[in-house]
């Protein structure tokens, strides 16, 4: 028997599924995790955006990227986190009247630009990188003022691609509560399938492109040759700083598809294979995808400490100083 489910803030929630929401052992684990999330990517990526404004050397357009990528993850801790714990014990009843509908469109809305600013980000540091080896003696692809166009451009993408949002969501009371947020579409009406199909169509065209890239930037490192003994140590030292970023972009990039690619995978099953109907146990699964794609903003930091040495040093400096 296949439960009929909504999409809530969350995303998809089975109805009559006591199993997931009701018991004390779902509820700790499922609050631990919201706790861990918000504080490691509150304490992470707050960390990654004061290392490069106080590290010159980091002050590149790869790491302007990453700067921008850090923000946009912010918007989880910040908004979606705390909001989420609170719609899992007591529901939005401090809200009233068209201040539901607002907040139920925005958390929504936060969420979709923050994962199409990250995908959008991962693909401009590919192209970056791909400049920067590839075409080491030629003007950058993206030189500063551009880059500060194109970090604009994501998030003004990114804001157009999620606009749908505000068609179709609204508040949904229970027992005279507001409780929390779910899809109330037009008969007809497309937006819900948009909306869940486009960050995998997004997500597949973008990785598909980042592959490429980083394909070729791998080909040129492996078959490029030293030019003259005199320069072996200088461009031995350049190749050792590009592998370096190399390593911490791909990384970056494998978390993202890892984390993210469960979840709207199993979106976009839900609303052309599945017809928006899980079963309860099928729905436990996309609760694990779920805290899967929310953890990438908690990673991407994490990442950035382990494979940069300078990102690495900066934390160090930073935490001798306090």
């Amino acid at each position: 028997m296949m439960e009929k489910v909504n999409t809530t803030e969350n995303g998809i929630q089975p109805q009559n599924c006591s199993s997931l929401s009701n018991l004390l052992a779902s509820r700790v684990g499922q609050t631990f995790a919201w706790c861990l999330f918000l504080v490691v990517s509150l304490v992470g990526n707050t960390l990654i955006v004061i290392i490069i404004y106080k590290t010159k050397t980091l002050r590149t357009t790869t790491n302007y990227f990453i700067l921008n990528m850090a923000i946009s993850d912010l918007l989880l801790p910040i908004l979606i986190f705390p909001s989420s714990l609170i719609e899992m014990y007591e529901g939005f009843w401090f809200f009233s009247g068209e201040q539901r509908q607002v907040f139920c469109q925005l958390m929504l809305f936060t969420q979709f630009v923050s994962c199409l600013v990250s995908i959008e980000n991962l693909v401009l540091i590919a192209v970056d990188r791909f400049g920067a080896v590839v075409y080491p003696f030629r003007r950058p692809f993206i030189g500063s003022k551009l880059c500060l166009f194109f970090i604009l451009s994501t998030w003004v993408a990114a804001s157009a691609l999620a606009s749908p949002i505000f068609l179709g969501y609204k508040s949904v009371e229970y027992t005279g509560k507001f409780q929390n947020c779910e899809w109330e579409w037009k008969r007809n009406f497309s937006a819900d399938k948009y909306l869940q199909a486009m960050p995998f169509i997004l997500m597949a065209l973008s990785f598909a492109l980042i592959v490429i890239l980083y394909s070729l930037i791998l080909f040129k490192l492996k078959s490029q040759k030293t030019p003259g003994e005199q320069s072996v140590n200088a461009v031995r030292q350049r190749e050792k700083r590009e592998r370096n970023v190399l390593r911490m972009a791909v990384a970056i990039v494998t978390g993202f598809v890892v984390c993210w690619g469960p979840s709207t995978t199993i979106t976009l099953l839900n609303a052309f294979v599945w017809d928006n109907s899980l079963s309860c146990d099928s729905a436990a699964f996309w609760l694990i995808t779920l805290f899967m794609a929310y953890a990438n903003c908690a990673l991407n930091p994490c990442i950035c400490f382990a494979f940069s040495g300078k990102y690495f040093q900066g934390l160090k400096r930073l935490l001798r100083c306090h």
